[in-house]
């Protein structure tokens, strides 16, 4: 019972929020008003560089050593990377439609997508799991040659991302569930979560199939 007052709560809050949105909506085309707020897009932004010289690193080094980048990327499997992609982009979608029932307040459908994002989190983690150990029983360290030094360098980087963007999701989670939570920090969290699935939309090419 206390679930379901819970829930009336959460659905009615938001409800009052919705309208009050709809009566003096925010400019979220504003460069200076983004959705989330202007400090999560800074961070983003400064991530995504960093992502994109790293990444710019690893193509300057396959020029230098094409032969040992191309024998290294063989040892991968795309297969793993091409699952976990589908994990990320469907955990994405999820969020999507997270944000979206929460600021229309259905409770029900923000919980389950938020479930779904997480688990799409998680089902990467458990892949992953199973890649890294793949190369660590063939003895692939990151010490190996220029190649594995990127990879387990940007993937275990942007692992560390999905890690903290799932920890977000569940606070943000437990917040809505007890005393509700603000739509910029909903929107806060799905603005990471995106840019996890938008880096490793740049590492999954670049890692696995283009060098």
């Amino acid at each position: 019972m206390k679930k379901s007052n819970t829930s009336e709560g959460f659905f009615k809050k938001n409800k009052l929020n919705h309208i009050k949105y709809m009566e003096n909506p925010i400019n979220h085309k504003s460069i200076f008003y983004p959705p989330g707020g202007l400090l999560i897009w800074v961070v983003i932004l400064l991530e995504v560089v960093t992502f994109g010289i790293a990444i710019g690193g690893l193509a300057y080094y396959a020029t230098l050593e094409p032969e040992v980048f191309h024998e290294s990327r063989l040892k991968l499997n795309p297969v793993m990377g091409a699952i976990n992609t589908v994990f990320l982009l469907i955990s994405g979608y999820c969020m999507a439609l997270a944000v979206k029932n929460y600021n229309l307040g259905n409770p029900r459908k923000t919980y389950l997508y938020f479930l779904g994002t997480i688990l799409g989190g998680l089902l990467f983690i458990f892949v992953k799991y199973f890649e890294y150990k793949d190369k660590i029983d063939l003895g692939l360290y990151p010490d190996e040659n220029m190649f594995f030094t990127f990879y387990w360098l940007l993937t275990g980087f942007h692992l560390v991302h999905v890690l903290v963007g799932i920890a977000i999701l569940i606070i943000i989670f437990f917040n809505i569930h007890r005393n509700g939570s603000s739509s910029e920090s909903v929107e806060a969290g799905a603005a990471f979560w995106h840019m996890c699935d938008l880096i490793w939309l740049l590492l999954f090419p670049a890692l696995y199939l283009i060098l």
